[in-house]
């Protein structure tokens, strides 16, 4: 049987950092992991069109911090910044204000090239074969945006009935250089 090593996890101590940060006992990790996940999920869900590319959360003894990557980050933000203020509450209410009445601290970036993040990339791909839209077409303007955007190559695979076809399959479009071994392409 093969092994198999998650993309992340493979690279933490090169390239990628962890993307929940905080120390537990082990009374409390449980609750904390239900927590991240829960939180990552609310937001994920909530913003969808706001191209959430990352969601990290820091927790130190009384405050809990959590950055929104986005590419489009005026989704999150609102009018005004009132939409963090109604986020903040929201997690306050559901995350932060039973166990020792945690703070909440939201912070909003955005995403410096888009087109070069895998997660942000997906999500328009995901958006517009939802619509039913030919997933071909959608794949090849896809991996130009990608390649205008400044990558070396891409690579995408679409799996599933394809087309509405009886007969599942696999699909991969692949154009200029990917190396799968190199930690950082």
């Amino acid at each position: 049987m093969g092994n198999k090593v998650h993309p992340k996890a493979f690279r933490l101590n090169t390239v990628a950092t962890w993307s929940s940060r905080w120390f537990a006992d082990r009374k409390q990790y449980r609750t904390y992991l239900e927590q991240d996940v829960r939180i990552r999920q609310d937001l994920r869900q909530r913003f969808k069109d706001a191209g959430i590319a990352a969601i990290d959360i820091e927790r130190s003894a009384n405050t809990v911090t959590v950055t929104i990557r986005a590419a489009r980050p005026g989704f999150i933000i609102g009018r005004g910044g009132q939409g963090v203020e109604s986020l903040k509450k929201e997690l306050r209410e559901r995350f932060g204000g039973g166990e020792k009445g945690h703070a909440i601290q939201v912070n909003v970036m955005e995403v410096d090239r888009p087109a070069l993040v895998a997660e942000v990339s997906l999500q328009g791909v995901i958006a517009e074969i939802e619509k039913r839209l030919p997933f071909r077409r959608i794949i090849r303007q896809a991996i130009g945006r990608i390649e205008r955007g400044g990558a070396l190559g891409a690579r995408i695979q679409v799996s599933g009935r394809l087309d509405g076809a009886d007969i599942a399959r696999r699909v991969v479009f692949m154009r200029g250089s990917v190396p799968l071994h190199t930690l950082r392409a």
